[in-house]
């Protein structure tokens, strides 16, 4: 384990708050709503906030900036914030890609060294910090030679100038996350939708290599995208029929005990030891008031026993 993991670890806190939303991902969320969800979550105790330029076309990174720069300086110091490499951000008519609301940039993949140096220096602009405690390489699902060639040489190079705090990466999957884990320095991963009640394919190797390595696993996407938490969304898309079937299931198992099935799956990631926080999303302030309550809600063991036998 590095010393910057270490750090890292101790300082994300239980859960952390996920900006996506704050972008506009599925709908347009206004200022003052935003504002009203940072608020929240840093008066609950959240000390954690992933970002992206991916989110809203730097919309999300603005405005956690502008909300960040407004706390008195001792609290500010308090924050943590993570941002991503691997989505340029060029002016022109770009694809919403899930963002609706602001279609004034086109997304350019680019994991080249310069790419990441130029990625960090527009999310520094539009957040307003001189700092990220964390940086992780943005879904490089089809640039495995880029990514670990360029991108994350250039980020060790700033980790070790201090210009950043950490390195990770973030992904939808787990095999590629695993094989960073294996073949580079990490300090992090951000894996989203892959160890849920409803897919616990990280648990099959990633899990194991980043406990045996000492590699902190921030687990997103616990709802996966919104079908655990009483939606119809599972993995940015419409559930498929089983997938349905699959959530009642895992709703009458979970009444059995008198435990919400949101509250299980906010509670679930963290029975790994490898887990260190989990991410939460939402569009409201009584989103957050709702999702930290549940994640507070007393679950028996039996439960997850019960869980675990039905696989």
């Amino acid at each position: 384990m590095t010393a910057s993991a270490v750090g890292l670890a101790g300082r994300l806190g239980r859960y952390g708050l996920g900006t996506a939303p704050l972008g506009g991902l599925f709908a347009p969320v206004s200022e003052d709503e935003a504002e009203q969800v940072l608020a929240a979550a840093w008066q609950a105790g959240i000390r954690y906030f992933d970002t992206a330029p991916h989110y809203g076309s730097g919309l999300a990174e603005e405005r956690l900036g502008r909300f960040l720069r407004a706390l008195p300086r001792d609290a500010a110091a308090e924050a943590v914030v993570s941002t991503k490499v691997g989505r340029l951000l060029v002016p022109g008519q770009g694809e919403e890609e899930g963002f609706p609301g602001r279609t004034g940039f086109v997304r350019v993949r680019d994991y080249s060294r310069e790419g990441v140096l130029r990625s960090l220096d527009d999310s520094l602009t539009r957040t307003g910090l001189d700092h990220f405690d964390l940086v992780f390489i943005h879904d490089p699902d089809d640039h495995w030679e880029q990514a670990a060639g360029q991108a994350f040489p250039a980020l060790a190079e700033l980790r070790d100038q201090g210009v950043i705090g950490a390195i990770g990466a973030g992904m939808n999957q787990a095999e590629m996350l695993t094989r960073f884990v294996r073949e580079t320095d990490l300090d992090a991963v951000l894996v989203a939708g892959r160890y849920t009640l409803l897919d616990r394919s990280a648990a099959e190797q990633l899990l194991p290599e980043c406990e045996r390595r000492g590699v902190a696993v921030i687990a997103g996407g616990v709802f996966n995208s919104g079908i655990l938490a009483g939606g119809v969304t599972y993995d940015y898309d419409a559930a498929p029929p089983e997938v349905l079937e699959r959530v009642r299931e895992l709703g009458r198992g979970c009444a059995a005990h008198g435990v919400p099935l949101p509250a299980a799956a906010l509670r679930f990631p963290h029975r790994h030891p490898a887990v260190a926080n989990v991410l939460i999303g939402a569009r409201s302030a009584e989103e957050i008031r709702e999702d930290l309550a549940l994640a507070a809600a007393d679950i028996p063991d039996a439960l997850w026993e019960d869980l675990d036998h039905a696989g």
